[in-house]
């Protein structure tokens, strides 16, 4: 996803136990007038959540559902090089970006700041590489054997929903794919009901959002 562009400060709640590091990442925040801190008790007004943890692991990933658990919380992480969890897992819960502790200085913290805010994201070389596998063998092994793609729509829907995007009719689409229209009807209603989408108009929005058609 392209990076919007940022017209307003960045509001940035920070959650560290310990205090030392804390008053270091708040202390960077005072330094650039284009981010500024939230309270605590305001999490949900943040534009981006830092979270600092000494190792990244699976109770690390439910701190940040406890901070925040609604579908558009992102969070970057500040933790020792133990990464623990799973980093699939950990974008679930909307970590988008993770700093090595002892080797990011503070013009690295706000342009990562800024980056999340902006849509981007931010992983250390190792962690990617890992999320590339992990995305692979989901495809591989999960999604492939069902005849599905990495968004979990069939190339067969991805020809309907581009057909019925363009105007085109049952009728038309059957013709145009070699279907019978009972398919057609059949391989969009299975989408919907899959993907709990209404009406045609609903999955084709769907659609364009997600980038596959």
């Amino acid at each position: 996803m392209p990076q919007q562009l940022l017209t307003a400060t960045v509001r940035v709640a920070i959650h560290a136990p310990d205090g030392i590091i804390r008053a270091g990442l708040v202390s960077y925040l005072q330094h650039d007038r284009r981010v500024r801190e939230v309270p605590s008790d305001k999490m949900q007004e943040a534009d981006v959540i830092v979270v600092a943890v000494d190792v990244a692991d699976a109770s690390a990933l439910d701190l940040l559902r406890s901070l925040n658990d609604t579908s558009d919380a992102r969070f970057v992480m500040v933790t020792g090089q133990q990464w623990q969890a799973d980093i699939t897992a950990a974008v679930d819960c909307g970590v988008r970006a993770v700093l090595w502790r002892d080797a990011f200085t503070p013009a690295t913290f706000i342009r990562t700041l800024l980056t999340i805010a902006g849509g981007g994201g931010n992983f250390p070389h190792t962690l990617q590489g890992t999320l590339m596998e992990q995305v692979r063998w989901t495809q591989l092994e999960v999604l492939a054997p069902r005849g599905l793609t990495a968004s979990g729509v069939s190339p067969r829907e991805v020809d309907v929903l581009r057909l019925i995007a363009e105007g085109m009719e049952f009728s038309e689409i059957a013709l145009k794919l070699a279907y019978s229209e009972r398919t057609v009807k059949y391989t969009l209603y299975g989408l919907m009901k899959r993907l709990q989408l209404n009406n045609r108009a609903h999955a084709v929005s769907y659609a364009i959002r997600a980038g596959i058609i």
